[in-house]
């Protein structure tokens, strides 16, 4: 095997010259980056629905069966559950054949969305489509489809959080059962 140093020199004195070229282009003219959305602030608060007084268990059922209804129709075995304003659990429906992981998950997610005051679509968005990772950092955080506060007179009365399917299809039944109440 033989060495040649001159010309493994110059090959590498070549590279070298290149990366620093390319390293030191003519300043760009195109315009700086937006600002950080983070860092806008906005004239009126988000997600501000007032709290109102607790859902009625037979509200919740009603809410509890159209989205069970819903779901049977399509044949998705579902745990539907729907929490007072005060994120406290008033009834749950675990369909036959649905998984039991969801149990605990459709109770997170109508949770969330009454702590929170609003679809835990937004959270999943907020983290999927704008990278926004910090909303993983939150307490009591659920980012996935699922969980629809239900508003009555303009206040928040309870939610309802829908898992065991993918989330749209959670989010399809909850949407159902949300509709007995938000009007």
């Amino acid at each position: 095997m033989k060495f040649y140093p001159l010309r493994n020199a110059i090959a590498g004195a070549a590279l070298l010259i290149g990366a620093v070229a390319a390293a030191q282009q003519a300043p760009s003219t195109a315009t700086p980056p937006a600002a950080n959305p983070l860092d806008d602030i906005p004239e009126k608060m988000p997600f501000n629905t007032p709290y109102g007084p607790p859902i009625s268990l037979k509200r919740a059922q009603a809410a509890v069966l159209a989205a069970a209804t819903e779901a049977e129709k399509r044949g998705w075995p579902l745990n539907i559950a729907v929490v007072d304003s005060g994120a406290n659990l008033v009834t749950m429906v675990r369909m036959d054949g649905a998984q039991t992981a969801s149990i605990a998950i459709s109770e997170h997610k109508a949770r969330a969305a009454v702590k929170y005051r609003r679809p835990t679509r937004a959270f999943e968005d907020a983290v999927q489509r704008k990278g926004y990772l910090y909303v993983l950092s939150l307490d009591d955080v659920i980012t996935s489809r699922g969980g629809i506060p239900l508003i009555e007179e303009g206040k928040i009365i309870g939610a309802i959080g829908c898992s065991g399917g993918t989330g749209s299809q959670d989010e399809a039944v909850c949407t159902v059962g949300a509709s007995t109440v938000n009007k």
